[in-house]
């Protein structure tokens, strides 16, 4: 418990004073003209209980007011935000950053050996110059993890600055409509292990709900397999932004291995990277699969797709068109041909009418006389000959179709489709 200023006056030398907080970019928020009240010794850090400058800001329009938790001393140990207990430098909980860099935490817990130890600690920042990587604290990660790489925020979430849910509006009696400062959202379920958070898990990275949730993420987080052919040595670099050049490209991809070649292509924002070896594309590939950010956004890392099959395709000799298609199942065969070619309506001996005495076998279309040869019309002359005196002779009976005149009261046929019987008429 922390000491009042009157009852003892020699601890507060310990106690921390302050000019400006350690915070994270979200807790500061995106209001540039920011306004702090600043007191000096207003509250007990939440960690060592000793009394610390405490500031209170507004990180913007329709945000809650934010104030420090914990001192710069207990910040400096872990460092986090003073307001949010996140890491500084990935903006994560201190129980996925140490257990992705394999951090053990030796801070202590109990009263007195805590008192000791931070006082131990201010003595080597002070000496140090405030250096927490010379101090040999816990401080900024010095070893890169492709987990917390994964896993970071690349953009602030200011989200997390909303107002409080307001009480009244749950029960149905709040009254300020639009006026009132606090979220008219559906509050958090009790059973959600979600709202059951606090500064000291938090802090000392022990049953923290969020990180258990990131935890979870980082383990179904997709990976980038290398390709079978082995020939494949080109990155297909995607989400380029419009001021990305060739040389900001080579700039992050070189000291992977020795590129062979890098094609921009500006209208569709990407790029391919060629390498000369397939190691090296393999450990590119490893290292900046949905970790590399340029120009503020993240790239989509692939692999490029094998043009071996479409160089042969495009060398060997086979036609496009005389390629052979395997047969597709469940189409109809091909359709039966007439026996007479010639023969357009199909028509059976029975349904043909005969040719009355008189009649010019020239009078009927070609198409229409049995055996007759093709090409000719309605009404075309025939040839005289031997060939055409025979054709006559042979054709006593012929069919008479109902488009043609009809002299002396001859029987007239009927098309199939056309039949009296068939279409329901009745006969008189």
């Amino acid at each position: 418990m922390a000491m009042s200023k009157t009852t003892n006056t020699y601890n507060r030398q310990n106690w921390e004073d302050s000019e400006f907080p350690i915070l994270c970019q979200t807790c500061l928020g995106d209001n540039p003209y920011v306004r702090m009240i600043k007191e000096r010794y207003g509250k007990e850090c939440k960690i060592c209980t000793r009394p610390f400058t405490i500031f209170r800001w507004c990180p913007g329009a329709r945000m809650r007011f934010k104030k420090t938790e914990i001192c710069q001393t207990c910040s400096k140990l872990k460092n986090v935000c003073q307001t949010c207990l996140l890491d500084l430098e990935y903006g994560l909980p201190t129980q996925v950053r140490d257990a992705a860099l394999k951090i053990q935490d030796k801070i202590p817990e109990s009263d007195v050996n805590k008192e000791y130890y931070i006082q131990t600690i201010e003595g080597q920042l002070k000496a140090a110059g405030d250096n927490t990587v010379a101090a040999g604290v816990v401080g900024k990660s010095l070893a890169a993890s492709d987990m917390l790489a994964k896993l970071a925020r690349t953009a602030p979430y200011y989200k997390r600055n909303l107002p409080h849910i307001c009480s009244f509006w749950v029960k149905g009696e709040c009254k300020r409509g639009e006026e009132c400062p606090y979220r008219h959202d559906k509050p958090v379920e009790p059973d959600d292990p979600l709202s059951e958070q606090n500064i000291r898990d938090r802090y000392y990275g022990r049953n923290d709900p969020v990180a258990d949730k990131l935890m979870k993420r980082a383990a179904s987080i997709p990976t980038l397999d290398p390709p079978e052919d082995k020939t494949i040595t080109t990155l297909y670099v995607g989400n380029l932004g419009e001021h990305i050049t060739e040389v900001d490209i080579r700039d992050n991809f070189y000291h992977y291995g020795e590129i062979r070649s890098v094609s921009l292509v500006p209208r569709q924002q990407c790029a391919f990277v060629q390498y000369t070896k397939r190691s090296a594309a393999e450990l590119a590939a490893e290292k900046t699969f949905n970790k590399l950010v340029l120009g503020g956004k993240k790239l989509t890392i692939k692999w490029a797709h094998s043009q071996a099959k479409s160089t042969a395709y495009a060398q060997s000799s086979v036609p496009r068109n005389n390629r052979i298609f395997d047969p597709v199942p469940g189409l109809p065969g091909q359709l039966p041909m007439p026996p007479n070619p010639n023969d357009y309506f199909n028509l059976q001996a029975s349904e043909m009418a005969v040719l009355p005495a008189g009649m010019k076998i020239h009078q009927l279309p070609p198409g229409l006389i049995p055996g007759a040869p093709t090409g000719g019309y309605y009404g075309q002359q025939q040839p005289s000959g031997s060939g055409a005196s025979a054709a006559a002779g042979s054709s006593s009976q012929v069919m008479v179709p109902p488009s043609l005149p009809n002299p002396g009261g001859m029987q007239q046929m009927h098309y199939p489709s056309q039949d009296p019987a068939r279409l329901g008429a009745l006969k008189k």
